[in-house]
């Protein structure tokens, strides 16, 4: 029997839920708080649904039976109601379609997950070479071939590795325009092999000892800036990222406790990494803070002690005292370190894979190695700076003594 106006007024909410039923699956929902909903019941690929049509009285019943019936043409046409809902939600939430639009959304969301700002930096830096063309364009009307264009742009200048991170950024915008129902596919998807394979290429790394200790000789003799000098010989001792080093603040070390702890958003996995300091390290850093400790930053940059260092000024010290590109690098000591401490057999590989802050990529394996070797590697630290000692002060190919450690 159909509802009327003056049962919906009348019937009293109950201490459960009350359903009053009108034609075709419109319903009526009293919950005992007095709250009153229309709700529409249907059935779609099999399965039963509903579908909120509005509050009572604010929506009358001849409103909601319109309601209803425009779900049921919706149904009869293979259409979803209540994904035409979420749909026209996501829109009014999402408003603007344009390529240039959605990517800044997408990079605020990136900084709202707290994203490291090189990432953020790096992704803005992308967008530079597609907004010119993508950026007016609705995501929707994107192509494969109009992001091939973009990219082929690229790919001329040389710049295959750039290309390749640009269709990922380029796909990332475009998913997040399907996530926010502003596109229906990421045309970036179709590309896979178009794009040429830029050739991986190592960073430079000496792993000869003789050759190593020649180089720590050529740091020490440096005479430039007192603080590039500095930053070359802790990434001998503590061989850490380059950029985690140049950015480092003078609140993340206890040198009267040998501890560096680098916070997770400085980390390239977003997580915080303990350093173990040798007392070569300390003696370093205690001599440094003569020169920089009175402001934030470890290893400034010339100018202003409230800007890190800059990314060329440790290879063009290297330059200087001249190693090639071919030859030496500043992210190189980590392989360096890498290399020795593994040929000398002395430490548990998983020690030295933690000291260097790698993520082991086997899931299972990963569950198993949860430990930081913390013990074993402040020792391994210490046993690596007195080895640069003795590689320094000898010159000469040094065995590596198990007794020793």
């Amino acid at each position: 029997m159909p509802l009327t106006d003056l049962a919906c007024r009348k019937t009293k909410p109950a201490e459960r839920l009350v359903k009053l039923s009108d034609m075709g699956g419109l319903q009526l929902w009293i919950y005992p708080n007095g709250s009153k909903l229309w709700s529409y019941a249907y059935r779609f690929g099999g399965k039963q649904k509903s579908l909120a049509l509005g509050r009572y009285p604010e929506t009358g019943l001849l409103q909601a039976r319109m309601a209803r019936d425009a779900a049921k043409v919706q149904l009869k046409d293979g259409t979803d109601p209540g994904h035409v809902r979420r749909m026209e939600r996501l829109a009014r939430e999402f408003p603007g379609d344009g390529f240039e639009v959605v990517a800044k959304e997408y990079v605020e969301k990136l900084k709202r997950e707290g994203r490291a700002g090189k990432t953020i930096e790096k992704v803005e830096w992308l967008l530079t070479f597609a907004l010119p063309v993508l950026g007016p364009m609705s995501v929707k009307n994107i192509r494969p071939v109009d992001v091939l264009a973009v990219l082929r742009m690229v790919e001329k200048r040389g710049r295959y590795e750039s290309a390749r991170r640009l269709r990922s950024t380029i796909g990332a915008v475009c998913r997040y325009a399907v996530a926010t129902a502003r596109a229906d596919v990421d045309p970036t998807v179709p590309l896979a092999g178009a794009l040429t394979t830029p050739q991986v290429k190592s960073r430079s790394a000496i792993t000869d000892p003789k050759q190593f200790g020649a180089l720590l000789r050529a740091i020490d003799a440096f005479d430039g800036q007192p603080t590039t000098k500095a930053a070359l010989q802790l990434m001998a001792l503590c061989f850490p990222r380059p950029g985690e080093l140049r950015a480092a603040n003078w609140t993340e070390f206890d040198l009267d406790n040998s501890l560096w702890t680098i916070p997770g958003e400085r980390m390239k996995m977003r997580r915080p990494h303990r350093v173990p300091l040798s007392r070569q390290a300390v003696a370093v850093l205690r001599d440094l803070h003569e020169i920089t400790g009175k402001g934030p930053l470890v290893v400034p940059c010339v100018r202003t002690a409230h800007r890190a260092m800059s990314e060329g000024t440790m290879n063009a010290a290297l330059r200087r005292l001249g190693y090639s590109k071919d030859e030496a690098t500043p992210h190189g000591f980590r392989a360096t370190a890498a290399t020795l401490l593994n040929e000398s057999g002395l430490w548990n590989p998983d020690a030295i894979e933690r000291q260097l802050a790698h993520v082991e990529n086997d899931d299972v394996r990963r569950a198993y190695t949860r430990g930081e070797h913390w013990d074993e590697r402040v020792k391994m630290m210490q046993w690596w700076a007195d080895y640069l000692d003795e590689l320094r002060a000898t010159g000469n190919v040094l065995l590596l003594d198990r007794k020793r450690a």
